[in-house]
């Protein structure tokens, strides 16, 4: 599918003018940003999911972005935790996990019925999507008896990739918001970096932020001061292995504590504080050290990597050239302290996009 090349880029570039255009619409008057900040973010992935983006009207899609949200407040409450625990118990029980499952069923449902309607129409032309790269592939090894291709797994892939592909990126772009309405002077260091380099581009590139250190640097250190998970992912040891000394047996279930590198003092000189110059150089040029593990590291790294690196850049550069994001009028400060949930999210708030007369 090209997940950090160009045919993504083309998609992002697009959601990024929507977006521009749905806080144009605002007029300067106070917005919450959240959901047109969701909607571009969850069309990407419905483009790269099933080949079409939906109109932020269309009630299908509304649907579908009030169950990510309730999936992922939810997902971590005593009743989900309880299920995951004790699932032949806990079916029986009442509790908001069974509004999750519900929720998560017609997730699968849709899918099955985009699916089936990709598979009517799979020898009309190329490849465009994940399902018709998958249901080829599926064609292929139909006669591998080991094969674990099939539509069940299709279709919960695509509702994991939904889910985990909206929520997060969604979120970071937020959390940058807020924090350059928090911090107008690296707001105002931004958009005049972005207009001396691409002033005379009417369009730029994700090759572009090679070219804006400190715009990279801005984005990096939201990355890494308002990281969006408590802890990583479970992953589950494959084989026996010491570690520094620490036997981790065969099926043990492994969590990384991320968060701790990110804050580490020993590697960051402000570690609770929000500084972009943890990526500058004494001469102003980008880095950024082993460290910074938003992401992950090795074979287990984020599957969406690249694409949340591209979407952060191209939406996050597109916004603040169009507008300058400030307070409402008698709004002195806004929270920056997080939510706690599957991920941490701001506090809801409102924000001014006021057009640049540029």
């Amino acid at each position: 599918m090209g997940v950090g090349k160009k045919l993504m880029e083309s998609q992002i570039e697009m959601e990024a003018k929507h977006l521009v255009e749905s806080f144009a619409c605002t007029k300067g008057q106070p917005c919450d940003p959240m959901l047109p900040i969701t909607n571009a973010v969850s069309n990407v992935i419905c483009a790269l999911a099933y080949g079409y983006r939906f109109s932020p009207e269309d009630e299908v899609f509304k649907e579908k972005l009030k169950s990510v949200d309730y999936v992922t407040k939810n997902a971590t409450s005593v009743s989900a935790v309880l299920y995951e625990t004790f699932p032949w118990l806990m079916q029986h029980l009442p509790g908001s996990h069974q509004k999750l499952l519900e929720i998560l069923k017609k997730e699968i449902s849709f899918a099955m019925m985009e699916i089936e309607k990709h598979r009517e129409h799979q020898d009309k032309y190329e490849p465009q999507d994940i399902i018709d790269f998958y249901l080829l592939q599926m064609e292929k090894s139909k006669n591998d008896p080991t094969s674990t291709y099939s539509d069940d797994n299709l279709a919960q892939f695509i509702n994991d990739l939904l889910i985990a592909g909206t929520e997060t990126s969604a979120t970071s772009l937020q959390w940058a918001l807020l924090l350059m309405v928090s911090y107008p002077d690296i707001q105002d260091k931004v958009y005049k970096e972005i207009e001396e380099v691409l002033a005379s581009s009417e369009s730029f590139s994700y090759q572009d932020h090679k070219k804006l250190p400190y715009t990279n640097a801005v984005i990096h250190e939201i990355l890494r001061a308002r990281y969006i998970l408590l802890f990583g992912l479970p992953r589950e040891c494959v084989k026996d292995v010491t570690i520094r000394g620490f036997h981790i047996p065969k099926g043990t279930f492994i969590i990384s504590d991320l968060r701790s590198v990110l804050l580490d003092p020993e590697h960051w000189e402000t570690p609770e504080k929000f500084n972009p110059h943890h990526f500058l150089d004494k001469d102003g040029h980008f880095i950024a050290g082993d460290e910074f593990l938003p992401f992950g590291a090795g074979a287990r790294l984020c599957l969406g990597d690249q694409l949340a690196k591209m979407e952060m850049f191209l939406f996050f550069t597109h916004l603040l050239r169009i507008f300058k994001f400030q307070l409402p009028e008698g709004v002195k400060a806004l929270n920056t302290e997080p939510i706690f949930g599957f991920t941490l999210h701001p506090h809801p708030y409102k924000i001014c996009a006021v057009p640049r007369s540029t």
